[in-house]
């Protein structure tokens, strides 16, 4: 175990006293110059130039071809849900969403966020369970999954408190049964996973991808 208390990069940091943080948001930079900036040119908005900056420079980060910016990681997964229920089964009428009648396999150890699309989308979330050594969902019980129920064919993952699922092995069982990947990196924004001998980082592995700048969700860590 490592020697918090002697470690010389946190001399001066106290203890909390009653609770311990899972990520305590601080501020390093110039965040407020940018946020004053945006309302002093009147950019308050869901377009301009900083917007399509970071588009920009997370997607030449994470390494996909573009990004688009979102309200909220949330707002990320459900278009991402309901992207791949488009592409997977055509285009809902206007009373139905694009999972209607279909099963979608999940984590079952998640943020709400995750899940809530396939239920906005009138799709039937089948939750595969926890492996020990990620905390993430578990290959083999994704692989007991599709022998249940092999019609499916959506899958959303989800990345726990910076620590990457076990990819390589999902995203080949995914691909023997014809299914997509909605990836939920939100809280995996800065890890890598060495997937085929090359590290990548994660908001890069599905087919449809989401990360978050939520103070909450940024961890650094490789698998």
């Amino acid at each position: 175990m490592h020697d918090f208390l002697n470690d010389e990069r946190f001399k001066g940091i106290e203890r909390f006293s009653s609770k311990l943080w899972l990520s305590s948001p601080t501020m390093h930079g110039e965040e407020q110059k940018w946020v004053d900036d945006a309302i002093r040119t009147n950019w308050v908005s869901t377009v301009g130039a900083n917007i399509n900056e970071i588009e920009r420079q997370i997607a030449e980060y994470v390494g996909v071809k573009s990004a688009v910016g979102l309200s909220a990681g949330t707002a990320a997964l459900h278009l991402a849900t309901k992207l791949a229920g488009e592409k997977l089964y055509g285009q809902a009428r206007p009373n139905q969403g694009t999972l209607q009648g279909h099963r979608v396999f999940c984590s079952d150890m998640t943020f709400d966020a995750s899940i809530n699309p396939v239920a906005y989308e009138d799709g039937e979330a089948v939750f595969i369970d926890t492996e020990y050594d990620t905390w993430n969902m578990s290959p083999e019980a994704l692989e007991k999954a599709f022998k249940l129920y092999p019609d499916t064919k959506l899958v959303v993952i989800a990345h726990l408190y910076g620590t990457p699922g076990k990819m390589e092995e999902l995203k080949r069982i995914c691909d023997e049964h014809g299914a997509l990947i909605v990836e939920d990196a939100a809280e995996s924004l800065g890890a890598k996973y060495k997937l085929n001998g090359q590290w990548v980082e994660t908001g890069s592995l599905g087919d449809y991808n989401c990360i978050s700048f939520n103070g909450n969700n940024i961890f650094e860590k490789a698998a």
